[in-house]
Protein backbone atom coordinates (compact mmCIF):
# COMPACT_ATOMS: atom_id res chain seq x y z
CA UNK A 1 0.00 0.00 0.00
CA UNK A 2 0.96 3.63 -0.41
CA UNK A 3 0.07 6.53 1.85
CA UNK A 4 0.41 9.85 0.04
CA UNK A 5 -0.06 13.50 0.98
CA UNK A 6 -2.20 15.29 -1.59
CA UNK A 7 -1.71 19.04 -1.95
CA UNK A 8 -4.68 21.35 -2.27
CA UNK A 9 -5.67 22.10 -5.87
CA UNK A 10 -4.68 18.66 -7.22
CA UNK A 11 -7.33 16.19 -8.32
CA UNK A 12 -7.24 12.80 -6.57
CA UNK A 13 -8.31 10.99 -9.76
CA UNK A 14 -8.52 12.20 -13.38
CA UNK A 15 -11.49 14.33 -14.41
CA UNK A 16 -13.15 14.85 -17.77
CA UNK A 17 -11.04 16.50 -20.43
CA UNK A 18 -7.36 16.63 -21.29
CA UNK A 19 -6.78 19.50 -18.88
CA UNK A 20 -7.89 17.36 -15.91
CA UNK A 21 -5.56 14.39 -16.35
CA UNK A 22 -2.86 15.55 -13.94
CA UNK A 23 -3.87 14.01 -10.60
CA UNK A 24 -2.53 12.20 -7.57
CA UNK A 25 -3.34 8.72 -8.91
CA UNK A 26 -1.57 9.31 -12.23
CA UNK A 27 1.48 10.75 -10.47
CA UNK A 28 1.62 7.72 -8.16
CA UNK A 29 1.17 5.25 -11.05
CA UNK A 30 4.06 6.87 -12.91
CA UNK A 31 6.33 5.65 -10.10
CA UNK A 32 4.39 2.59 -8.92
CA UNK A 33 2.50 1.15 -11.94
CA UNK A 34 0.45 -1.25 -9.78
CA UNK A 35 -0.98 1.58 -7.62
CA UNK A 36 -4.79 1.48 -7.51
CA UNK A 37 -7.34 3.96 -6.16
CA UNK A 38 -9.17 3.07 -2.94
CA UNK A 39 -10.72 6.41 -1.91
CA UNK A 40 -10.32 10.07 -2.76
CA UNK A 41 -10.25 13.62 -1.41
CA UNK A 42 -11.88 16.69 -2.91
CA UNK A 43 -9.54 18.66 -5.14
CA UNK A 44 -9.53 21.57 -2.66
CA UNK A 45 -8.80 19.37 0.36
CA UNK A 46 -5.22 18.47 1.26
CA UNK A 47 -3.89 15.55 3.25
CA UNK A 48 -3.54 11.80 3.52
CA UNK A 49 -4.71 9.39 0.82
CA UNK A 50 -4.10 5.62 0.75
CA UNK A 51 -3.63 3.67 -2.49
CA UNK A 52 -3.33 -0.10 -2.95
CA UNK A 53 -0.44 -1.98 -4.55
CA UNK A 54 -2.30 -4.46 -6.74
CA UNK A 55 -5.86 -5.78 -7.02
CA UNK A 56 -5.79 -8.01 -3.92
CA UNK A 57 -4.63 -5.14 -1.74
CA UNK A 58 -7.30 -2.91 -3.32
CA UNK A 59 -10.00 -5.45 -2.42
CA UNK A 60 -8.75 -5.73 1.16
CA UNK A 61 -8.54 -1.97 1.66
CA UNK A 62 -11.95 -1.41 0.04
CA UNK A 63 -13.45 -3.96 2.47
CA UNK A 64 -11.82 -2.12 5.36
CA UNK A 65 -13.48 1.12 4.25
CA UNK A 66 -16.86 -0.61 3.79
CA UNK A 67 -16.62 -2.17 7.26
CA UNK A 68 -15.60 1.20 8.76
CA UNK A 69 -12.27 -0.11 9.97
CA UNK A 70 -10.51 2.93 8.52
CA UNK A 71 -10.51 6.03 10.72
CA UNK A 72 -9.78 9.51 9.37
CA UNK A 73 -9.42 12.81 11.16
CA UNK A 74 -9.48 16.23 9.54
CA UNK A 75 -8.61 19.72 10.71
CA UNK A 76 -10.68 22.65 9.47
CA UNK A 77 -11.10 26.36 10.11
CA UNK A 78 -14.73 27.45 10.06
CA UNK A 79 -16.34 30.88 9.95
CA UNK A 80 -17.62 32.33 13.21
CA UNK A 81 -17.28 31.32 16.85
CA UNK A 82 -18.32 27.69 17.15
CA UNK A 83 -19.00 26.67 20.77
CA UNK A 84 -18.81 23.07 21.92
CA UNK A 85 -21.82 22.26 24.12
CA UNK A 86 -20.17 19.08 25.42
CA UNK A 87 -18.22 19.20 28.71
CA UNK A 88 -14.45 18.78 28.44
CA UNK A 89 -14.62 19.34 24.67
CA UNK A 90 -16.31 16.00 23.99
CA UNK A 91 -17.31 14.85 20.54
CA UNK A 92 -20.53 16.13 18.94
CA UNK A 93 -22.45 14.42 16.11
CA UNK A 94 -23.96 15.87 12.94
CA UNK A 95 -26.50 13.43 11.49
CA UNK A 96 -27.94 14.86 8.26
CA UNK A 97 -28.71 12.88 5.07
CA UNK A 98 -26.98 14.10 1.89
CA UNK A 99 -27.84 13.83 -1.79
CA UNK A 100 -26.40 15.11 -5.07
CA UNK A 101 -27.85 18.49 -6.03
CA UNK A 102 -28.45 17.58 -9.69
CA UNK A 103 -29.55 21.10 -10.65
CA UNK A 104 -26.42 22.66 -9.17
CA UNK A 105 -23.76 19.99 -9.73
CA UNK A 106 -21.06 19.45 -8.52
CA UNK A 107 -22.75 20.56 -5.30
CA UNK A 108 -24.55 18.21 -2.95
CA UNK A 109 -27.26 19.15 -0.44
CA UNK A 110 -28.98 18.13 2.77
CA UNK A 111 -32.06 16.16 1.72
CA UNK A 112 -34.28 14.36 4.23
CA UNK A 113 -36.42 12.78 1.50
CA UNK A 114 -33.85 11.05 -0.73
CA UNK A 115 -30.48 11.69 0.96
CA UNK A 116 -28.16 8.93 2.15
CA UNK A 117 -27.40 8.67 5.88
CA UNK A 118 -24.37 10.81 6.71
CA UNK A 119 -22.63 11.10 10.06
CA UNK A 120 -19.83 13.45 11.18
CA UNK A 121 -18.20 13.86 14.60
CA UNK A 122 -16.66 17.20 15.59
CA UNK A 123 -14.97 18.96 18.48
CA UNK A 124 -12.82 22.04 18.94
CA UNK A 125 -9.18 21.61 17.98
CA UNK A 126 -6.58 21.92 20.70
CA UNK A 127 -5.17 24.43 20.97
CA UNK A 128 -8.03 26.47 19.55
CA UNK A 129 -6.26 29.21 17.63
CA UNK A 130 -6.98 31.34 14.62
CA UNK A 131 -5.09 30.46 11.46
CA UNK A 132 -2.77 33.21 10.16
CA UNK A 133 -4.44 33.10 6.74
CA UNK A 134 -7.78 34.34 8.08
CA UNK A 135 -7.27 38.07 7.97
CA UNK A 136 -10.70 39.29 9.03
CA UNK A 137 -13.56 38.21 11.21
CA UNK A 138 -13.79 35.43 13.80
CA UNK A 139 -12.97 31.84 13.01
CA UNK A 140 -12.79 28.52 14.89
CA UNK A 141 -10.41 25.61 14.39
CA UNK A 142 -12.16 22.22 14.63
CA UNK A 143 -11.32 18.52 14.45
CA UNK A 144 -13.61 16.37 12.30
CA UNK A 145 -14.14 12.62 12.01
CA UNK A 146 -16.36 11.43 9.14
CA UNK A 147 -18.14 8.20 10.10
CA UNK A 148 -19.62 7.91 6.60
CA UNK A 149 -17.93 9.13 3.43
CA UNK A 150 -20.43 11.06 1.33
CA UNK A 151 -19.38 13.60 -1.29
CA UNK A 152 -18.60 16.99 0.35
CA UNK A 153 -19.89 15.60 3.67
CA UNK A 154 -17.71 17.66 5.99
CA UNK A 155 -18.23 20.84 4.00
CA UNK A 156 -22.03 20.45 3.91
CA UNK A 157 -22.41 19.40 7.53
CA UNK A 158 -20.47 22.42 8.78
CA UNK A 159 -22.43 24.71 6.48
CA UNK A 160 -25.61 23.23 7.95
CA UNK A 161 -24.35 24.20 11.43
CA UNK A 162 -24.07 27.77 10.17
CA UNK A 163 -20.26 27.64 10.15
CA UNK A 164 -18.99 26.98 6.60
CA UNK A 165 -15.33 26.11 6.14
CA UNK A 166 -13.28 29.21 5.34
CA UNK A 167 -12.22 29.36 1.69
CA UNK A 168 -14.97 26.99 0.49
CA UNK A 169 -15.76 27.96 -3.11
CA UNK A 170 -18.90 25.78 -3.19
CA UNK A 171 -20.61 26.24 0.15
CA UNK A 172 -19.38 29.54 1.63
CA UNK A 173 -20.42 32.99 0.43
CA UNK A 174 -17.96 35.19 -1.46
CA UNK A 175 -16.88 37.07 1.67
CA UNK A 176 -15.96 33.83 3.46
CA UNK A 177 -14.21 32.47 0.38
CA UNK A 178 -12.02 35.57 0.26
CA UNK A 179 -10.73 35.06 3.82
CA UNK A 180 -8.25 32.37 2.73
CA UNK A 181 -6.38 31.46 -0.48
CA UNK A 182 -7.60 27.85 -0.26
CA UNK A 183 -10.18 25.61 1.40
CA UNK A 184 -9.02 25.30 5.02
CA UNK A 185 -9.62 21.56 5.30
CA UNK A 186 -6.81 19.02 5.76
CA UNK A 187 -6.88 15.23 6.26
CA UNK A 188 -4.26 15.07 9.02
CA UNK A 189 -4.62 11.57 10.49
CA UNK A 190 -5.33 8.13 9.03
CA UNK A 191 -5.64 4.76 10.75
CA UNK A 192 -5.92 1.80 8.38
CA UNK A 193 -5.39 -1.99 8.60
CA UNK A 194 -2.52 -3.27 6.50
CA UNK A 195 -4.08 -5.14 3.53
CA UNK A 196 -1.86 -8.21 4.00
CA UNK A 197 -1.47 -8.53 7.78
CA UNK A 198 -4.44 -6.61 9.19
CA UNK A 199 -2.12 -4.71 11.53
CA UNK A 200 -3.49 -1.26 12.31
CA UNK A 201 -1.19 1.46 11.00
CA UNK A 202 -1.38 5.13 11.93
CA UNK A 203 -0.22 8.04 9.78
CA UNK A 204 -0.09 11.77 10.42
CA UNK A 205 0.36 14.76 8.10
CA UNK A 206 0.98 18.13 9.83
CA UNK A 207 -1.67 20.70 9.00
CA UNK A 208 -0.28 23.33 6.55
CA UNK A 209 -2.47 26.17 7.84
Amino acid sequence: MLVLVKPTGLLAVPGRGEDKQDCLSHRAQAEWPDALVVHRLDMSTSGLVVMARGIEAQRALSRAFEQRLVHKRYLAVVEGRLVNPQPDNGWNTIDLPLAVDWVNRPRSKVCHETGKPSLTRWRLAQPASQTPEVHAGISTRVELEPVTGRTHQLRLHLQALGHPIVGDALYADLAKQALAPRLLLHAEALEVPHPATGQMLRFHSPCPF
